[in-house]
């Protein structure tokens, strides 16, 4: 029965869409009455701000939110224990969209040496809230002095503060299976209206405490057509969340937002505006880069969009984020 309904929701969600949406004429039209505008955009940092929300714990953000039972809950949907990475591989090759590649060095046939930059748009990684910053002002006012910063790192608000893991409920919501398509064209919104209607179908709705991941299908893109310029380089071209979304994700409470790029489409008026306003005014910690083509594959065909994640940063004293392998448990 799951797996039937795992088959038949692309095509029910595909009709619900289709009759929302307007003609290619319209949608235009509709798209830019959705557009938000730099000015709503300064009002929303002062309407939808968690800052202050959580005290002195504040320097966790919305991981707060991830309660005992919050945990209790999210290991209580193991049934199989069957995992799944959600990484890329590490990725040696530079390319367009790859311009600072993994290294990595055999020192002896028993030893080597890895390095890499592993913000941007292709590795895996986490986003401490110690990353975005608006004229050096990070989440909950933290303002550091940018000489010590650099000499010592970051004295609050770094990934050191998930030195003991993460443990959750993820959802996936694989816009590109349920429009029935192998991936998403650069440059594709999504909208509140297709993430609501994904939940309508599926039975799940994203609730307080969640990671949530969204498929753009990035990889498989890439695998057919190779790589392309994306993120917030001049050209770059990337499909993901409309900044209209941005309210939602406040009302949704959501913990840890997460996809295959840095969770915003470009090109936008607004670029970067979904990553940066989840970090640094709701307080979110982001997975950038994630490899969601086998979690995908293993979701439809359980019929099951939610799963226990487990993640575990490097204990990093002062750093903004840290290459990360997330592991998803059905």
């Amino acid at each position: 029965m799951m797996r039937l309904l795992a088959r038949s929701l692309p095509v029910l969600l595909i009709s619900v869409i289709a009759l929302a949406r307007p003609t290619s004429g319209q949608l235009q039209d509709s798209s830019s009455e959705r557009d938000v505008t730099p000015a709503q955009y300064e009002q929303w940092k002062l309407e939808l701000s968690n800052w202050g929300r959580w005290g002195e714990d504040g320097e966790i953000g919305a991981l707060n939110l991830i309660t005992p039972q919050k945990r209790l809950e999210a290991v209580a949907l193991v049934q199989e224990g069957f995992s799944v990475s959600l990484a890329s591989d590490a990725n040696t090759v530079q390319a367009v969209d790859n311009p600072r590649p993994y290294e990595h060095e055999m020192l002896s046939i028993s030893s080597d040496r890895i390095a890499v930059r592993y913000h941007g748009i292709t590795h895996t990684h986490i986003d401490a809230l110690a990353h975005i910053n608006d004229n050096g002002t990070f989440f909950d006012g933290y303002t550091p002095d940018a000489d010590a910063t650099l000499a010592n790192g970051h004295e609050k608000s770094s990934i050191h503060n998930l030195k003991n893991g993460v443990l959750t409920r993820g959802v996936l919501i694989d816009i590109p299976r349920f429009r029935g398509l192998p991936y998403l064209e650069p440059g594709t919104p999504i909208y509140v209206e297709e993430l609501e209607a994904w939940e309508e179908q599926t039975g799940v709705r994203i609730s307080s405490g969640d990671a949530l991941f969204i498929r753009t299908g990035v990889w498989a893109r890439r695998e057919a057509e190779g790589p392309w310029l994306r993120g917030r380089a001049s050209g770059g071209r990337s499909a993901g969340l409309h900044p209209s979304v941005i309210p939602w994700l406040k009302e949704r409470d959501i913990a840890i937002l997460a996809s295959d790029h840095p969770t915003y489409v470009s090109p936008s008026n607004l670029p970067g505006a979904v990553h940066d306003f989840a970090i640094l005014y709701l307080g979110i910690h982001m997975i950038d880069n994630c490899d969601l083509e086998a979690l995908g594959a293993a979701a439809a065909e359980r019929g099951r969009w939610e799963f226990l994640l487990m993640l575990a940063p490097l204990p990093i004293r002062g750093g903004t984020g840290s290459p990360l392998n997330p592991i998803a448990v059905f």
